[in-house]
């Protein structure tokens, strides 16, 4: 998926911008607060239906206008032109658009664009809670395994009802539950089974990363099933009964699964500094990216904001190296010219000015 012409209206500080990004590397300068952001955050929109900045979709809409749009027009792998939109209203409704029909069917505009994200927050991949990992993990799985959305959800629907049995102090063994348990360990093994799949094929990929990014350290990634790891999640169930009854919730299933990252021997937290967590978390997305290419033939999207943040002009350039060899369109935002000295090697790039919320090619 390629973008070639992006429209943004009432987008906080952008009333209306227009632009045509480059195919491969497009550059977004301007002042803290000109804009540039905001391009990157209506991007996002497209590719996940909500801001990575706020949970208030209303704080998006420009001041005084009733709702925001981003529409783009763009081509798939196989060079089919599609217009793509996305609405949000301040009555938090939205409308996606496809082509010129229009849905409220989220997940149907966001498959058609795979889209990732590295800011300087993308450190919570690792130093944040276990739920960042899993979502990293489902992204994969969302644009590489068909019918994996539909088991996530009914794997969500499942666990809220045993949760409302569990609060009412339900024995789970009794004959009239064992079919929501039968149901419930039926959904939760396909769930772990698709995750443990999906990180094994990403292990080696990201270890080839990693000895570039991180050459000095020993670096090791793991998938944590969520219970006990000698046993059957059955087993795990029973053994945790009372337990999760007295707790009023389910502790055992993949919702309590995670992604470890070891480095030495310990957690990734407690020796890499802020830099070095930045290039774990490049690793990671780096790996993640070659398998989705190399399982779908199809290309994503990279959304790069304030790189020059923690990261040295060698590894800036390394990391964006490797996104354009692999074919991604690139978006990158950067306060000064001299953080991206090295881009003037590549010839498909694209660069562009925003001040005041307008945006122009340079």
């Amino acid at each position: 998926m390629k973008l070639d012409q992006v429209q943004l209206t009432n987008f906080r500080n952008i009333k209306s911008a227009s632009f045509s990004p480059s195919s491969s590397l497009s550059v977004f300068r301007g002042v803290n607060g000109s804009g540039k952001s905001s391009i990157i955050e209506a991007l996002y929109y497209l590719g996940f239906g909500r801001s990575f900045r706020t949970g208030k979709p209303s704080s998006v809409i420009q001041h005084g206008e009733e709702g925001f749009s981003v529409f783009a027009s763009c081509k798939d792998e196989n060079d089919v032109p599609m217009k793509l939109g996305f609405q949000r209203s301040r009555s938090d409704s939205f409308l996606c658009s496809i082509n010129g029909e229009h849905s409220s069917k989220l997940s149907k505009l966001v498959s058609l664009v795979p889209t990732q994200l590295f800011t300087p927050q993308s450190t919570d991949l690792i130093i944040g809670s276990p739920s960042e990992r899993r979502k990293f993990c489902d992204w994969g799985l969302f644009h590489v395994e068909h019918g994996f959305q539909k088991l996530a959800n009914q794997y969500t629907k499942v666990l809220k009802h045993r949760n409302a049995l569990l609060k009412q102090g339900a024995n789970l063994q009794r004959p009239e539950n064992r079919y929501w348990e039968h149901i419930f360990i039926e959904n939760a093994e396909a769930l772990s089974k698709k995750r443990v799949a999906y990180v094994e094929s990403l292990i080696p990929i990201f270890e080839r990363y990693a000895n570039e990014f991180l050459p000095d350290f020993d670096v090791v990634l793991s998938y944590q099933k969520g219970w006990e790891k000698d046993a059957s999640l059955a087993e795990s169930l029973v053994k945790k009964s009372e337990y999760d009854v007295k707790m009023g919730h389910t502790t055992s299933g993949p919702h309590k699964a995670d992604v470890r990252l070891k480095v030495n021997g310990v957690n990734a937290q407690e020796l890499l500094s802020r830099g070095q967590l930045r290039m774990a978390v490049a690793a990671l997305q780096m790996a993640q990216t070659a398998l989705f290419n190399s399982l779908t033939n199809r290309k994503s999207i990279f959304l790069l904001d304030d790189v020059g943040a923690e990261l040295d002009a060698e590894k800036r350039e390394r990391f964006i190296d490797g996104l354009l060899f692999m074919d991604t369109q690139v978006f990158v935002t950067a306060i000064e010219s001299s953080q991206l000295e090295f881009i003037q090697k590549y010839n498909e790039k694209k660069m562009f000015h925003v001040e005041h919320g307008s945006v122009k090619e340079e």
